[in-house]
């Protein structure tokens, strides 16, 4: 694979290139109505990218709630284990952070990728943004 790293993001810095990632999976190909994937809370989270040769081809961010999201990679880059890279780094800061314990909104085909990390299913499935979701768990106490 191409030259990859996966590190912590700076919304100051990056906030153009990550939001234009994220409208392109979002927005672009899933549908996603552009009031919902923009959402104001982007300036209290930290976020991750993932770059190739240093282009963003991937993002996510925690929330202060302790809930991960806008989880996304372009979709030519995809099964390639960046995500599982991403999502490392994000609950790494949350255990540096302090963190117990933490939730996200998996869409429904995403749960299996969550699962391999250790995340449990802890609701009934809902829609959320046009797409079916469940909302998944990790105890970080087992992760220390």
């Amino acid at each position: 694979m191409e030259d990859l790293i996966v590190v912590a993001a700076q919304w100051t810095e990056d906030s153009l290139e990550l939001s234009q990632l994220r409208t392109r999976v979002f927005v672009d190909e899933q549908k996603v109505p552009p009031e919902l994937e923009i959402d104001g809370l982007d300036a209290e989270c930290q976020h991750v990218k993932a770059l190739i040769d240093d282009v963003i081809i991937g993002t996510g961010r925690l929330l202060p709630n302790g809930s991960i999201g806008r989880m996304c990679v372009l979709d030519e880059y995809r099964n390639r284990g960046i995500g599982m890279m991403m999502l490392k780094n994000l609950v790494q800061q949350a255990i540096d952070n302090g963190y117990q314990n933490l939730s996200l909104n998996s869409q429904a085909s995403a749960i299996p990728f969550y699962q391999k990390f250790g995340f449990t299913i802890d609701s009934e499935e809902f829609i959320e943004a046009g797409i079916p979701h469940r909302r998944m768990v990790l105890n970080l106490n087992s992760k220390n």
